[in-house]
């Protein structure tokens, strides 16, 4: 079943409706730049992948190498982003993505085929440079960058040409890979194609907080900053120090990463509860069986912030123990990246 949580925004309801309903081969898309360490983030991508995949769906996960070296990431050393690449696959296989329904593809795979460029081509034909230079944001860039790194163009073109050469019934991402989808729609009527479907999830606010202050994309949980995200190999007591010191002013809602984590990631599973352990005098052990009746108890002051830092932080230790086990078989792979993402 695909359900509304996680999920931001589906472009258009009645076409993903249709594609439900549609027999055959149904395939989905989701991207991934290669570029550091994994975050919980993740879990809500993840999440949205197993849905898709009980729903029928192939899904292809693109390890994204040639678009990170164009970012910058790790260096612009492709060997490092492609081990990276491979990190990346543990991290999905750990996460539990089902492996007879999942393709891993690289961008390596298909850069060298003469049909991919031919779509990047007509990609750009069909959309003006302004445009173009507005969905740079979808790499965590301004538009004035390219200025001086002209092969920053090229990537939100690769992006929409890798929903088309993929043949992606369904384009899956963050918010902030928004713009980049409206493009593919766009332009897919002019290249006389079908546009996917977009399903955009929501984007974890940093452990700083501020999404209430600032633009969300802004906001986020950064994999480059540890101090404001939540690595899926975390232990849990780096989980419960780094969550104890997370922002969560009491009865507030927006921009709260605490309530976020709960509504995002630990109440997005089927039959999901959060249990809160607490003394009588504080009220007593309470068990939430939804995120509503968690978020009314916190806005009314019956659910305290240490408590709720507490509980996520022992659902969220609970919740990636598969993760941090298979990880942990890949010790090697995972320091290599580690060492990759301090050093760049």
């Amino acid at each position: 079943m695909l359900r509304a949580d996680p999920c931001a925004e589906v472009v258009i309801l009645e076409e993903l409706d249709g594609l439900l309903e549609r027999s055959g081969p149904k395939r989905a898309y989701i991207g991934f730049e290669p570029s550091g360490l994994a975050h919980v983030g993740w879990l809500i991508a993840v999440e949205k992948v197993k849905q898709l995949q009980a729903c029928g769906f192939d899904v292809t996960i693109l390890l994204a190498d040639w678009h990170a070296y164009i970012n910058d990431k790790l260096g612009g050393d492709l060997q490092r982003i492609r081990r990276c690449g491979a990190y990346m696959e543990q991290c999905f296989l750990g996460l539990g993505v089902d492996r007879h329904t999942t393709r891993f593809v690289y961008a390596s795979d298909y850069i060298g085929d003469a049909a991919y460029w031919e779509l990047v081509i007509k990609v750009g034909k069909a959309a003006s440079l302004t445009r173009i230079k507005r969905a740079l944001t979808i790499m965590g860039r301004s538009e004035d960058e390219a200025d001086l790194d002209s092969s920053k163009m090229l990537y939100p073109l690769m992006q929409v040409a890798d929903i088309f050469f993929l043949q992606a019934d369904i384009a899956l991402g963050g918010m902030d890979q928004r713009k980049a989808h409206m493009l593919m729609r766009d332009v897919a009527p002019k290249l006389g194609r079908t546009p996917a479907v977009a399903i955009h999830t929501p984007l974890l606010c940093s452990l700083k907080g501020g999404a209430s202050r600032m633009d969300p994309l802004e906001a986020k949980m950064s994999k480059s900053d540890p101090s404001s995200a939540l690595y899926l190999h975390d232990t849990p007591q780096a989980l419960r120090d780094k969550l104890a010191k997370a922002y969560c002013p009491a009865k507030e809602v927006e921009g709260n990463p605490l309530l976020q984590l709960a509504r995002f990631v630990l109440f997005s599973r089927p039959s999901a509860a959060l249990s809160i352990s607490r003394p009588p005098k504080f009220g007593g052990d309470v068990t939430f069986a939804s995120y509503a009746d968690l978020e009314r108890a916190f806005v009314g002051g019956a659910l305290h912030p240490s408590d709720l830092k507490s509980a996520v932080a022992q659902a969220l230790a609970d919740h990636l123990a598969p993760v941090r086990e298979h990880l942990g078989e890949h010790r090697a792979l995972l320091d290599e990246v580690a060492s990759f993402a301090a050093t760049r």
